[in-house]
């Protein structure tokens, strides 16, 4: 009879009988047609020297081969399996991770976390994506023509309630520099001194106090006490105010390098913005610390990968498509993206390089509104003779310029705006409707924005502009939305904006050899753009 006792670690010493069930090659247990193996061609074809150049040349040699790896960790984030932990387990028992290990020993987690942290980074893993999409123009999947962007907000992997605001950093800043003032002239009138400080030099100046003060201390042979009953020299006091006010001015000051582009960072991950996320269970427009993750997609694979702090999307176009250019050394053809990226500076941008726009104007759907044509007050409702260079509004009357204003962005591009003020709105019976200006109306016009506008909007308006947006929404939003829907990545492992980009990397490598693989399969090599449906 068994005993019930076990004492056994190894479960083979049971000493049950146990036959050969698995074969000692796992090659005829993968199908022929698995993506586990096209993943494996791609990466064979694959230049590691960035990744080698992050190891050392000299100490212990790695358990796993680099290579093999990076093609662990990348096959893994195709399987929507993100966690350490998990990969090991993967390692251990799954068939296609053990074919890809080639006979190696399982890497642990620890292993597998130091590979991802210290020597797959954002440098490494840029060079091989740009790699990987470089072979699908080699393999004519991708033909440097079409490029569609969007971009998306992933929450950070940081606490939701560490927020540090600018404007509070701006307001105690200033609450605090009078406190300062009166603890000087304190100082100055008890120990007649001369001591000074302003806002310019504001460190120096306390340091030059602090560094007198410890000298009294010395001089006066004074001991800091501390605890009930004890009284505290004036010096000690003072010691003390100043020093909580020069923690306070470095806490103030390391905010203020972190904010700047942005008006808020998370203590947890101080590279995460705090936005407005659209697919917050609660439906109450929640603020979380996030990134704005921006993707550029041709023929449904993902082409182009930003990490953004930006709250919007205006600014991410010009960094986004100089990156591309740089990493794949060849330039779109046509830009395709909605109206959140409708700039003068970024229309300026892609006709200098020679790029066609295709953005949709922010006012496109309300053009269409019969509101928007009734209203008297927009300039769109309003004549325009290119001669004179005026408006006549409702009324009949002429808006004429009046002068020139400059307007500076976010991005320190500087637009120059025309200001037209009608020739005279008194006794009009339209003016309420017109506007609410207690004078007369005038009116802000960017000459050049409107004339690029225009551009844009009939590019969008023929047939081709309209199957180019129409696959925009295809391919980009569902790129989006296999990411974070079906690969259920909703939330960041790493902190950190390098870290971030090379997590977001593995994930859209992994999608693009699951794409490719799924066109093999489908018999849909070369099917660039989806065509638009005809009316019945």
């Amino acid at each position: 009879m068994t005993s019930n006792v076990i004492n056994y670690k190894d479960y083979t010493e049971f000493n049950d009988s146990y036959q050969l069930v698995l074969p000692l090659n796992l090659e005829s247990l993968i199908p022929e047609d698995d993506s586990v193996r096209l993943h494996s061609h791609v990466m064979e074809g694959l230049d590691y020297t960035k990744l080698y150049q992050a190891y050392a040349s000299t100490g212990r040699k790695p358990a796993v081969e680099p290579q093999i790896m990076c093609k662990v960790v990348t096959y893994a984030y195709s399987q929507n399996i993100y966690s350490s932990r998990k990969i090991e387990k993967a390692c251990l028992r799954d068939i296609n991770f053990r074919w890809l290990l080639a006979g190696t020993q399982a890497p642990d987690h620890c292993a597998i976390s130091r590979f991802r942290q210290f020597y797959l980074t954002d440098e490494v893993m840029d060079d091989i994506f740009y790699q990987q999409v470089r072979y699908l123009a080699e393999v004519e999947e991708i033909q440097y023509k079409n490029l569609f962007i969007d971009g998306t907000k992933i929450e950070a992997n940081a606490n939701r309630y560490t927020f540090v605001w600018k404007k509070v950093i701006k307001k105690n800043e200033e609450k605090m520099y009078p406190k300062i003032q009166a603890l000087i002239a304190e100082i100055n009138q008890s120990e007649i001194k001369d001591f000074f400080v302003s806002r310019d030099t504001l460190p120096e100046d306390m340091n030059q106090v602090s560094k007198w003060l410890d000298e009294e201390k010395t001089k006066r042979k004074i001991t800091f006490v501390h605890g009930i009953g004890k009284r505290k020299s004036s010096i000690q006091k003072w010691t003390e105010q100043l020093t909580e006010f020069k923690e306070r001015k470095e806490k103030y000051d390391y905010g203020n390098t972190q904010m700047v582009g942005r008006n808020s960072y998370s203590k947890t991950d101080p590279d995460a913005t705090f936005m407005h996320m659209k697919d917050d269970h609660m439906r109450n427009s929640q603020l979380k610390p996030a990134y704005n993750v921006q993707i550029g997609v041709e023929s449904e694979y993902v082409v182009g990968v930003g990490i953004f702090q930006d709250r919007n999307d205006i600014a991410t176009l010009i960094p986004m498509l100089e990156t591309m250019s740089k990493k794949l050394g060849r330039k779109y053809t046509n830009v395709i993206a909605d109206s959140g990226y409708e700039s003068e500076e970024n229309y300026l941008y892609l006709e200098e390089n020679q790029q066609t726009p295709y953005i949709k104007p922010q006012t496109y759907e309300k053009w269409k509104k019969k509101s928007f044509k009734k209203d008297i007050s927009k300039r769109e409702n309003m004549s325009y003779n290119q001669e004179t260079d005026s408006y006549t509004c409702h009324n009949g009357k002429m808006l004429r310029p009046k002068g020139i204003v400059h307007r500076k962005s976010a991005t320190g591009y500087i637009s120059e705006v025309t200001v037209y003020e009608c020739e005279s709105c008194e006794g009009c019976q339209w003016k309420e409707k017109c506007t609410k200006a207690k004078g007369n109306r005038k009116m802000q016009v960017s000459k050049t924005f409107i004339e690029k506008r225009e551009i844009s909007y009939r590019n969008i308006s023929i047939e081709e502009g309209a199957r180019l947006r129409m696959n925009r929404s295809i391919q980009v939003e569902g790129a989006f939305g296999v990411l974070k829907s079906d690969y259920e990545f909703q939330r960041f492992l790493t902190r950190g904006k390098n870290r971030v980009k090379t997590e977001f990397m593995l994930l859209c490598f992994g999608y693009n050899i699951n794409k490719l693989h799924a066109k093999i399969q489908n018999d849909r090599l070369k099917s660039y753009l989806h065509s638009l449906k005809r009316p019945a």
